[in-house]
């Protein structure tokens, strides 16, 4: 009866680690794939390589958060001991969340701004509000905001959620 156990046990551990090496090479093609186009999109539009640091972090980031959810499926993580720490967790995230909800949608907007916008690091802009309309020189476009120096020589940190709400025009190339 024992060596039936242990039998037991050895082909299910074995599972586990065949179908956890498989997802990691799995995320590590992902990971190359993402990598690529990244660069291809970075050479495309000549954008800064500061960019494309940007861009490959959050993609590895998420592709991270992907391989632990696999894991924890695969290894058969039991949450129910862990439900209060969870749960307390998630409530304490979700009310910094919500009254930072703008962190959020700058990252997102960061990301956007990556794939679809013509401005770059060097471009001289003209964010067009009405009230304070800003003109300058991208210096940087990170997570959370584009930073932009002005004429006057003034760093301006306009976020990036904003610079997806307002038209942006491009003043030079």
């Amino acid at each position: 009866m024992r060596s039936i156990f242990n039998e037991h046990l050895f082909e299910k551990r074995y599972f586990e680690l065949v179908a956890t090496l498989i997802v990691f090479v799995i995320l590590l093609i992902l990971r190359q794939f993402f990598r690529t186009i990244i660069r291809r999109h970075v050479l495309k539009y000549e954008l800064d390589i500061r960019q494309r640091q940007y861009a490959n972090k959050f993609f590895n980031f998420m592709l991270f958060i992907v391989f632990l959810s696999l894991l924890c499926i695969i290894w058969d993580v039991s949450f129910r001991g862990l439900t209060i720490y969870f749960a307390s967790f998630f409530t304490i995230v979700g009310v910094a969340l919500f009254a930072n909800w703008s962190i959020l949608s700058n990252v997102t907007a960061s990301i956007i701004l990556f794939f679809n916008s013509p401005i770059k690091i060097g471009s001289k802009i003209e964010i067009m509000d009405k009230d304070h309309p800003v003109v300058g020189t991208v210096l940087d476009i990170n997570f959370f905001a584009i930073q932009i120096q002005d004429e006057a020589g003034c760093e301006i940190w306009f976020p990036n959620n904003l610079a997806m709400q307002k038209p942006i025009k491009q003043l030079e190339k």
